[in-house]
């Protein structure tokens, strides 16, 4: 059984095969609560064109679109099983309001100036050089755009830590503070019962 998790929850980073499929399933369903608490606090407006990095199953693609009329959404992720899932369950509005393609936070294959809104639902942790993939954000973002950054483990020291295989856990604290550094500005730090964070940074 444990053996069986491990290889489970090691696929949170990068979903590969049946388990990583598992995964995707588990995301989606879990990281409901979460994600539609932060995406109420974004305040989100009709007509935008908003960026959900590390897009996993695809659930937050169609949270975003049903949160803004005319909206555009755009997916991306590293993982090639997670590309394939979010595109069957957006399939319907599949590249006609929601575009899904495969690539990572650290070099992001969109025009400067691009997105309303950007956000990453439980996937900083695996990001492998943040202060630079928040520049990265910053470029793709127009001006006054949102970055809404998600996550549930805030403990370095957690389970989950030990448990998924390169995940770095990080105190909203230092996210905001990696948000101003990177020059955002107005940046807010919500918090909510058992451990959900929102960090909030624009783009001056």
């Amino acid at each position: 059984m444990a053996s069986f998790l491990k290889s489970l929850f090691t696929n949170c980073a990068c979903p590969q095969g049946r388990m990583g499929r598992l995964m995707l399933k588990f995301m989606n369903l879990c990281h409901a609560p979460l994600t539609n608490w932060g995406l109420n606090i974004a305040g989100i407006q009709d007509g935008w064109t908003m960026l959900d990095i590390g897009c996993g199953g695809g659930a937050t693609l169609q949270r975003l679109l049903k949160r803004s009329k005319g909206a555009c959404v755009y997916g991306i992720d590293i993982s090639e099983e997670s590309v394939a899932k979010a595109k069957k369950v957006n399939a319907k509005v599949l590249d006609k309001q929601v575009f899904v393609c495969q690539g990572s936070a650290e070099k992001l294959p969109y025009e400067d100036g691009e997105f309303n809104l950007v956000t990453a639902v439980e996937t900083v942790y695996f990001w492998p050089d943040l202060p630079d993939c928040l520049q990265e954000v910053k470029r793709v973002l127009k001006p006054r755009g949102k970055f809404v950054i998600m996550v549930e483990v805030v403990d370095r020291n957690s389970m989950w830590t030990n448990v998924v295989e390169g995940m770095t856990a990080y105190q909203p604290i230092q996210l905001q503070q990696m948000l101003i550094e990177a020059g955002f500005t107005q940046t807010e730090i919500h918090l909510k019962k058992p451990s959900y964070a929102t960090v909030i940074g624009i783009k001056k």
